[in-house]
């Protein structure tokens, strides 16, 4: 929780979202099971781990064998989460969810904490900027990143629910609340946060909340905005895209290199259709290095003030 010009902001981490709901999906569900990294701690699992002892595994520091075993535990109709930092969850796995999960198209689900830059001080190493990008670029797999607490473990449980290979991303770092515990979503279908019909933003994860701020200062400068939480990027909701062309400019916003992600998914359909503007917000094609998460942002412009200015420029 924290408090900007008198207002209180409640904040979360979407890491604990995941922790809270697989939980209550584990006791409904005894085939739904976690494989764990040995870092039960950081990506929220150690509750599961203690009230569904039966139902999780711990393969120690080994990445690569937790996605072998995942496929395995498939094979006998279990629903696995393997649970890990993204940086390992999408590149060090990279091959084993390639061939032992997507190409038998198994129904495993890959949990990751630590998604974009917010592991922060932890330096490039571990901050995941291309996780999103690689994953969607392998068929069967459906790539999902949460915009806050509520709505993330809304997109958990359906990603329980529908078969196949499924990318959750998570933040480390607490992000505020958004939307409400009764809000619904669709995996594959873009959630309007606000319609409007000067210019569209789309913006997933993390800067959700940084686009909402950005749409709510032009609005007061009287530019109308219309916002998407495009929370899959893999099926892209082609069709809310599309829509956006009626107003014909598009602002992307992103805490993932702005090279195969989101922003790139938008600009592969306004391509095809052959019409429209696009402007990506993001990492700006570059390691991170250790400093506070929003320094982080500010650095790659991925903040209120440049949604707002790259706004303005558009529609001079």
């Amino acid at each position: 929780m924290s408090v900007t010009a008198n207002k209180v902001v409640m904040k979360k981490a979407t890491r604990e979202a995941f922790g809270d709901e697989i939980v209550e999906l584990g006791k409904k569900n005894k085939n739904i099971y976690v494989v764990d990294i040995d870092i039960g701690k950081s990506c929220k699992t150690t509750a599961f781990s203690q009230q569904l002892p039966n139902q999780h595994v711990n393969v120690g520091i080994a990445e690569q064998n937790g996605a072998g075993l995942a496929a395995g535990l498939a094979t006998t109709g279990k629903i696995p989460f393997v649970s890990t930092y993204a940086v390992f969850g999408s590149l060090r796995m990279a091959e084993q969810i390639r061939q032992e999960i997507c190409y038998p198209n198994l129904n495993v689900k890959i949990a990751c904490s630590h998604g974009g830059l917010t592991p922060a001080n932890d330096g490039g190493s571990h901050q995941s900027i291309e996780d999103m990008g690689v994953l969607r670029t392998i068929p069967n797999m459906t790539v999902i990143m949460g915009a806050d607490y509520h709505s993330t473990r809304k997109l958990v449980a359906q990603a329980a629910e529908i078969y196949g290979p499924v990318y959750l991303r998570f933040t480390r770092d607490t992000i505020p609340f958004i939307y409400d515990e009764n809000e619904e979503f669709t995996i594959g279908k873009a959630k309007q946060v606000q319609d409007g019909k000067d210019i569209a933003i789309i913006a997933n994860g993390d800067t959700v909340y940084l686009a909402l701020e950005a749409a709510k200062q032009l609005e007061q400068e009287g530019i109308s905005v219309k916002l998407l939480d495009m929370h899959t990027i893999k099926p892209l909701d082609r069709d809310a895209v599309v829509e956006c062309l009626n107003i014909g400019k598009i602002i992307t916003v992103e805490d993932h290199n702005i090279l195969n992600g989101l922003g790139s998914a938008v600009c592969e359909v306004v391509a095809e259709e052959g019409k429209g503007l696009v402007r990506r917000i993001g990492v700006q094609d570059k390691f991170g290095e250790s400093a506070p998460y929003e320094k982080l942002l500010e650095m790659n412009g991925i903040t209120i003030e440049n949604i707002v200015k790259t706004a303005k420029e558009m529609l001079k």
